[in-house]
């Protein structure tokens, strides 16, 4: 296992000194390991102040009580608990590049890491879905998307979620066919490295990110779609009376282009985030591995801002989420 080396040949430092198999560690001048850890503490600060404020504002307004906001209200708890869960630990082994919370917890921890990533995702996808039947289909809206209907979104997603992914590493399912490699290249006292074979990677990134990924790009397509075609709708039965066109033909232009920006900047946002790791994890073990795990470490991070971003794309975009974090901020 390549190990990213910065001082003299022999130098070697390993996680664990007096430990026989200890990993290799990397030396880094505490400048750079200060910086990582300035950086990675501003993305967990506001992953965890960020969604406790939609949480506390659904969970705290009664008026607030609806079965999209409830949607919203789970995906914000997901966000959460991977910021106080996951994220700090990811944190120091990112910087230390060494694992020092023992095995155990390792696997509890990436089982946390996978169940909260594809919950986040699930829920986004779900909120797609409740998205669509508000602008598709506005007049049955109230009798699909439902309180009950919302609570089956929300437990498939979590459940889903759990059963897939402690399912998967606590069986092993991810090294399965490739055990001989990860012992052998791999594994070693101190690591929490988490690698996938050629079958697991690819049902891996097709569950938690590519089904979820293509399904909300349809629908997110179809909403646009319809969302002009009703705008230019109203635009021609406004455009005959003639002392409102123009005031009438600005508005419509501006909501088509509101719709165009808010549908663009979910899509664009989950996208640019979640792609890039989903794919290397799909393509490592067809190229034998060779993917450097600093790169896949950077990676994980920048699924993670995916989660920093949720509350500002699900909640800073609608007034009452402003109303309310102004009445919190001023108690």
């Amino acid at each position: 296992m390549d190990t990213n080396l910065s001082g003299t040949a022999g130098a070697v430092q390993c996680c664990y000194e007096f430990v026989n198999g200890s990993c290799p560690k990397a030396n880094r001048s505490n400048i750079l390991r200060l910086t990582m850890y300035m950086f990675m503490l501003l993305i967990i600060l506001f992953t965890v102040i960020g969604n406790m404020l939609l949480i506390i504002s659904i969970s705290h307004f009664k008026h607030l009580y609806t079965p999209t906001n409830y949607l919203i209200l789970s995906l914000a708890t997901a966000d959460f608990l991977l910021g106080c869960l996951v994220m700090p630990y990811s944190m120091v082994r990112s910087v230390e590049t060494c694992w020092y919370f023992g095995q155990l917890f390792c696997k509890f921890h990436s089982s946390c890491d996978i169940m909260l990533s594809t919950a986040s995702i699930l829920h986004l996808c779900f909120i797609s879905v409740d998205r669509y039947y508000a602008v598709c289909d506005p007049l049955r809206y109230k009798t699909r998307i439902t309180f009950f209907s919302v609570q089956i979104m929300v437990f498939i997603s979590w459940a889903a979620s759990a059963v897939f992914a402690f399912g998967l590493i606590f069986l092993n399912l991810n090294i399965k066919g490739i055990e001989e490699f990860y012992y052998n290249n791999i594994a070693c006292y101190g690591s929490c490295t988490l690698i996938f074979s050629e079958i697991s990677g690819v049902v891996t990134s097709l569950i938690s990110f590519y089904i979820p990924g293509v399904t909300m790009l349809c629908i997110y397509c179809k909403i646009y779609f319809v969302a002009i075609k009703q705008v230019r709708s109203i635009n021609r039965i406004m455009i005959q009376f003639q002392n409102i066109e123009d005031k009438r033909s600005r508005s419509s232009r501006n909501n088509e282009r509101k719709a165009a920006k808010t549908l663009g900047l979910v899509m664009g946002v989950f996208l640019i985030c979640w792609s890039p790791f989903f794919i290397c994890t799909s393509m490592d073990a067809f190229v034998n591995f060779s993917i450097p795990p600093v790169l896949f470490d950077a990676l994980v991070w920048f699924g993670y801002l995916n989660s920093t971003f949720n509350p500002i794309i699900y909640g800073f975009f609608f007034s009452w989420f402003r109303k309310a974090v102004t009445v919190i901020w001023t108690c």
